[in-house]
């Protein structure tokens, strides 16, 4: 992208990280779908009209519903901030494709499936070897405090300090939150440390951290350990586990969104399907009519 709308969207971007804390990975995942959106268009975005945007539905016609979204969604923004800035006199953005999307759950591990990866993992850490200790500190962490993956691997050495329930830790966006921290975890991350290779990251790997690719590999190699399909595992797999099972015990709706770090509560509720067994006892525990019954 050159010229002028190179220059718009440096002035949007640097409003992003101003006003709103984008992140660097957000930054440029905005610049990248403007550029492939000027691109479709064949003209500048800055002066874009209606009628050629309309016709951005028809250029994408081959990707992803969600990726046409993310797409719309960055030109919305976009435009907004034109809009706003007295650059244009209009907001052409609500000619933009709307796509249907329909966002699938998450895959489901029972508890007591979580509960036999755990144990595998404490009977191979029973040998006091360094590498089965840190997979037990890293699945008690993924489970018990419900991270994200790309969170636990840059954890720092110093992240979990001797008495204290929870660390705080910064997330997406740079947005900080507190982590609360089982006794469980508490151990094994205590027993990690004492055979712990020395270095900055509590997880070090290679030259850093260990990697994303490589926690989503030992995930799967637990699993198996445990007689699971390891298909069926991964480290956002756990993370949901943490936050469907939190929630089946009684767990509030607003509490799971400060936990899990969501900054909108509609992110929060795809990680609250329950089983229809439960929802069936519920209605006929709580409803009124249910009770009129009796």
């Amino acid at each position: 992208m050159t010229g002028e709308d190179a220059a718009l969207v440096d002035r949007f971007c640097d409003m992003l990280a101003a006003e709103a804390g984008a992140a660097r990975n957000t930054l440029l995942a905005y610049r990248s779908d403007l550029a492939k959106a000027r691109e479709a268009l064949g003209s500048p975005l800055g002066e874009a009209s209606d009628e050629q945007l309309k016709h951005l539905g028809e250029a994408w016609s081959d990707l992803a519903p969600s990726t046409v979204a993310r797409r719309a969604a960055a030109l919305r923004r976009f435009y907004a901030f034109l809009f706003e800035e007295g650059i244009r006199s209009d907001d052409p953005s609500a000619v933009l494709p709307k796509p249907k999307q329909q966002r699938p759950l998450p895959r489901i591990l029972d508890p007591h499936e979580v509960e036999r990866m755990l144990e595998a993992a404490e009977e191979r850490a029973a040998s006091d070897r360094p590498l089965a200790l840190r997979n037990l500190a890293l699945i008690e962490l993924l489970y018990g405090s419900g991270l994200r993956a790309s969170e636990l691997v840059t954890l720092p050495k110093t992240a979990l300090r001797r008495g204290e329930p929870f660390l705080i830790l910064a997330g997406k966006g740079g947005k900080e939150r507190l982590v609360p921290v089982s006794e469980r975890a508490h151990e094994a991350v205590r027993r990690w440390i004492e055979v712990h290779p020395g270095g900055r990251w509590l997880f070090p790997g290679g030259k850093v951290h260990l990697s994303r690719v490589r926690l989503f590999q030992l995930v799967r190699e637990m699993a198996a350990d445990a007689g699971i399909a390891p298909d069926r595992v991964s480290p956002h797999v756990l993370r949901h586990a943490f936050a469907t099972h939190l929630l089946s015990g009684g767990a509030d709706l607003r509490a799971l969104q400060a936990l899990l770090g969501h900054s909108d509560i509609a992110t929060t509720q795809i990680y609250t399907h329950v089983d229809a067994s439960r929802l069936v006892e519920l209605v006929n525990a709580r409803h009124p009519l249910a009770r009129s019954r009796d």
